[in-house]
């Protein structure tokens, strides 16, 4: 006999699907460390190819931490990021097969076959990374936070000032608060089943 999985109720739902909104203001309200340790506790669980966990994440909160944030964003994100009492470096780490022998204990090879084949290492790296940084934003709306995303940044600037050493790569910045006034902007259009599904 196979387990049904649970439906989550309209509130869940509406929480991190159908209510889902990107933040574009927020309130001074904090957001304290057992918050965000929170959001990593949900997102280290969903599963990646080979469970090789690639993403990697930096709080920014400090004054100095925030003021070098600034520097590399796009122009049209610095007033909404300016805001946000903390914001989130998403990146993959380029080194993650070192983990493997912890992450896949039944097969360490794979950390071997991973130094030596560049190919299917920027494979996983490239897939997995984005996918976590998907789950890392449903993590956040589940625990109460409001998130704004955002690719407008310098990514090689940036790199350099926060991951000097080249193991890291930026691939996403989050904006992570409690919503502040006039937050969202009007909900826009989504494409239904008729111009999104096929059946085969």
């Amino acid at each position: 006999m196979t387990a049904a999985l649970p439906r989550l109720d309209e509130t869940a739902l509406a929480t991190l699907f159908t209510g889902a909104r990107t933040a574009n203001s927020f309130s001074s309200t904090p957001v304290t460390d057992a918050e965000l340790a929170s959001i990593w506790d949900l997102a280290k669980w969903p599963p990646t190819a080979a469970n090789t966990q690639p993403l990697r994440v930096v709080f920014v909160r400090t004054e100095e931490g925030r003021a070098r944030l600034l520097s590399h964003m796009g122009e049209g994100n610095v007033a909404k990021t300016e805001t946000a009492p903390v914001t989130a470096i998403l990146a993959v780490d380029t080194q993650f097969q070192k983990h493997i022998p912890t992450l896949l204990p039944f097969r360490p090879e794979l950390k071997d076959a991973l130094d030596g084949n560049a190919e299917l290492h920027d494979s996983i790296t490239s897939f997995n990374g984005p996918l976590q940084a998907g789950y890392f934003l449903l993590a956040a709306r589940a625990v109460g936070l409001a998130t704004g995303p955002m690719a407008g940044f310098d990514k090689d600037t940036l790199d350099a000032d926060f991951f000097p050493d080249g193991a890291w790569k930026s691939i996403l910045v989050v904006n992570i608060g409690h919503p502040g006034e006039n937050p969202w902007f009007d909900r826009l259009p989504r494409l239904n089943s008729d111009n999104t599904l096929d059946w085969a």
